[in-house]
């Protein structure tokens, strides 16, 4: 009968995966990968290797270790889907929506303000001028220093921009951000 009390407490997905005993209280694991969610920890061990991820959950702090294991979790995910880029391909791919509905609520502004006032007089410019100098606020993109990259200070990093030249696919919003093959059949 004392075998059976060994059933009544699963491993954890993590020592079910690396086929090793776990003692609940001691396994540094179990909290943060339960036994249903064994998908969460393959992929955690495949891109970080359990040994570092034992090391970072050692030393931080107890209330910090069940975000570190999702954000793990959902980079390692991430990195998986796309090996090249992982999380910052989406991130990216969100940045330049962002920055295409940005253009897009500045045009249907313009249209909404030409239709408030159809004459066009001054008053209404400078209106439009106030807008669109309080919406860009606090933003600087495109080339900066002569570098293909610009930086936004809303987000605090780079977001590479392309060329109409390269090959890069621009329809990046499905999630799809690989580079299509050149369309050159003289080779």
């Amino acid at each position: 009968m004392a075998s059976s009390s060994s059933y009544s407490n699963p491993p954890c997905a993590a020592c079910k995966f690396l086929r090793r005993k776990c003692l609940p209280g001691n396994c540094i694991f179990a909290p943060y990968f339960p036994p249903e969610e064994p998908t969460k920890f393959a992929n955690v061990h495949k891109i970080f290797g359990a040994s570092n991820v034992s090391k970072l959950l050692n030393e931080i702090q107890p209330h910090q270790r069940e975000d570190a294991v999702n954000s793990l979790a959902y980079e390692a995910e991430a990195r998986i889907k796309d090996p090249v880029y992982g999380c910052v391909g989406a991130i990216s791919v969100l940045q330049r929506q962002v920055i295409r509905l940005q253009k897009e609520l500045d045009a249907t502004n313009a249209d909404l303000m030409r239709y408030i006032n159809p004459s066009g007089g001054s008053m209404n410019n400078q209106m439009v001028n106030q807008q669109r100098s309080n919406l860009n606020y606090g933003r600087r993109m495109g080339p900066v220093g002569g570098t293909t990259t610009g930086f936004d200070q809303n987000y605090g990093f780079c977001v590479p921009s392309y060329n109409s030249h390269n090959t890069w696919n621009n329809n990046t919003i499905s999630g799809n951000h690989n580079p299509e093959p050149d369309d050159d059949s003289s080779m």
